[in-house]
């Protein structure tokens, strides 16, 4: 009986020993699959000899927007982070010295104006004035009563012409002093002020080459009288006529240049008023806002910077003994690292001339010895998440037309 107890106590602990080692077979066990699923899964495979892979970030190009001309910021209508499409507002500035300019080259040109006006209305009187007395001279003595009586009705004509042109100035001088005060009131326009000075302006000048006629008519007619009394006479003052003719055609040519340089001083104010809204060159995201309301600027000062994030980019670099293989044009992938499984479509659209060290933020100080080449992947979309300043990771399909599958990325 000893003896059978002795061996059921051995058959039992056996058995308890062989439930203890079984669990620890069947965690080997599984540890080992999970080693081998994680080299599988994880560790995967070496780079298809199809790729040349490449890290780096995102990089886009910006552009500073800036005021074509000097002033004062009245406001600025963006702010960092801020999207704008391509003609949105950017910033306005002040008019009061562009408006002071423009007023100043429309009443130079306004005065230019009245003075060609005048010029060559009193050409004319000289040329009839010229014509006259050169006929007085060639006709005989007999002929010089009917050119006094002639001189007699051009005077009273040109009267009766200063008479009325005297009495529109009236009219609209009264018009003048009427718009000036409702221009205070501001029951109407500066507009319509300055267009009655204008007009007053006008008139007056029209008034003196209305004087001027009848001078030119009065000493027509004492030539004529003089004609009867000394033939003589009339020679010296047909020489007289045409050198005042003379310098009246000048003062024409002068006046209609003075003219012409006020229009451009006008058209340039136009244009300058134009250039005090700043807006936007392109559709972006504005990255900077370099100045703020009120500083007065010079011509030329970035106000804020754009990136248009539709044309951003990976910036990596290529070992020296790959970039051979990488050529511009070729398709390529980024992996953006917020979202690395998503490929975005890209290209090969620059590689650097020159080799160079590997950038210094490479953390591992043995790969920075490497000869490495930039390359640079432009993305074929921004698809409004590929930020600058974003790690990512890029593949370039260098042989084939099939990209292929790879881990984690697919």
């Amino acid at each position: 009986m000893a003896d059978e107890r002795a061996a059921l106590a051995s058959d039992s602990s056996q058995a308890a020993s062989s439930k203890k080692v079984a669990p620890l077979i069947a965690i080997a066990a599984l540890a080992i699959v999970g080693l081998v699923a994680w080299r599988v899964f994880y560790a995967g495979p070496s780079t298809p000899s199809s790729i040349v892979e490449l890290t780096g970030r995102v990089e886009g190009d910006d552009s500073a927007v800036a005021a074509k001309v000097a002033g004062r910021i009245l406001e600025i209508r963006v702010r960092e982070g801020d999207d704008v499409k391509a003609g949105d507002v950017i910033a306005v500035l002040d008019d009061r010295q562009v408006q002071s300019r423009h007023d100043q080259a429309q009443a130079a040109l306004t005065a230019a104006e009245a003075r060609t006006a005048s010029a060559r209305a009193q050409v004319a009187v000289l040329a009839e004035q010229l014509k006259q007395t050169q006929l007085s001279f060639d006709q005989s003595e007999n002929d010089s009563h009917g050119r006094v009586a002639q001189a007699e009705a051009d005077l009273s004509a040109a009267e009766a012409d200063r008479t009325q042109q005297e009495a529109s100035l009236k009219l609209a001088l009264f018009d003048k002093d009427a718009y000036t005060r409702l221009v205070t009131t501001g029951a109407v326009s500066e507009r319509q002020g300055r267009l009655s000075i204008s007009t007053a302006d006008q008139q007056e000048a029209a008034v003196a080459s209305a004087n001027r006629r009848v001078e030119a008519a009065r000493a027509a007619l004492t030539t004529a009288k003089a004609s009867l009394s000394n033939p003589g006479i009339r020679q010296s003052q047909v020489a007289a006529v045409r050198q005042q003719l003379i310098q009246q055609q000048a003062e024409i040519a002068t006046s209609v240049a003075s003219a012409e340089q006020a229009r451009f001083q006008l058209a340039e104010a136009d244009a300058n008023r134009q250039d005090l809204t700043v807006v936007a060159p392109f559709a972006g995201t504005v990255i900077t806002r370099a100045a703020e309301p009120g500083e007065v600027i010079p011509a030329g000062t970035p106000i804020v910077t754009l990136l248009d994030l539709a044309k951003v980019y990976l910036r990596g670099f290529v070992p020296e003994g790959d970039i051979g293989r990488v050529k511009i044009g070729q398709a390529a992938h980024v992996y953006l690292d917020s979202n690395a499984a998503q490929a975005l479509d890209a290209y090969v659209s620059r590689i650097d001339p020159q080799a160079t060290f590997t950038p210094e933020n490479t953390y591992f100080r043995d790969d920075r010895v490497r000869q490495v080449v930039g390359v640079k992947l432009q993305l074929k979309g921004g698809f409004g998440y590929a930020k600058p300043g974003m790690p990512s990771e890029g593949e370039v399909l260098v042989s084939g037309d099939t990209w292929p599958k790879r881990r984690g990325h697919r």
